[in-house]
């Protein structure tokens, strides 16, 4: 006779179900992983893209810098020769100043004696002359008044004597008479002398009679 022993059959532990483990590309870890990588993208991409275009930027304006660097260093080198070139110019026409006046310093004295020189009417002789500042101090003596007076007279006919003074008359021992003089002087520039004797010559063609023709 077999036995069935229902106790142990309504006593049997129900079975134990395993769960599986939850995957983090499942449910919310999907919305949540996918929500993090477009974060990302929003933020990484536009950054890397910034730093890429500016990093381009960067090494251009490095290379336009170093251009214009060089052109800077060349311009430096023509401005400094230029600037010699200045101040030797400068130089140059200050030795020529100095040499022309010191040319008309010396012709200009010579031209004072000879005019002087000219003057001079017989019976009368200089003891001194001065020059300063453009006037000229004469001292002389004469054997009569009419000698001085020709003398002022030829003076004053000198273009670049301004009219002389008679500064001083004095009868001395012997009927000799001691006078002093002072006038200016001033003499025009050598161009405008130039252009005077060129004028003066072409008057001077001008006025010549014209050839007889040959008959």
């Amino acid at each position: 006779m077999i036995k069935i022993n229902l106790l142990s059959e309504g006593k049997r532990p129900a079975a134990v179900r395993r769960t599986r483990p939850t995957s983090f590309l499942e449910g919310e870890n999907v919305a949540l992983w996918a929500l993090l990588a477009a974060f990302l993208l929003l933020g990484v991409l536009p950054a890397a893209a910034w730093w890429w275009v500016t990093g381009d930027q960067v090494e251009e304006n490095d290379v336009r810098i170093a251009e214009a660097q060089r052109e800077v260093d060349e311009l430096a080198a023509i401005i400094e020769e230029v600037e010699r070139y200045k101040v030797q110019h400068a130089e140059l026409e200050h030795k020529i100043e100095v040499i022309e006046q010191l040319r008309a310093n010396q012709k200009g004295p010579v031209r004072v004696m000879d005019q002087i020189s000219r003057a001079l009417p017989e019976l009368l002789w200089l003891d001194r002359m001065e020059m300063r500042g453009g006037v000229i101090n004469i001292t002389g003596r004469a054997f009569n008044s009419n000698a001085v007076a020709s003398f002022l007279d030829n003076l004053d006919r000198v273009p670049e004597f301004q009219e002389p003074t008679l500064r001083d008359l004095q009868e001395g021992r012997e009927g000799v008479y001691g006078f002093g003089i002072s006038f200016g002087f001033a003499f025009a520039p050598p161009e405008v002398e130039a252009a005077d004797a060129e004028a003066l010559a072409e008057d001077g063609a001008a006025d010549a009679p014209a050839p007889a023709a040959e008959g």
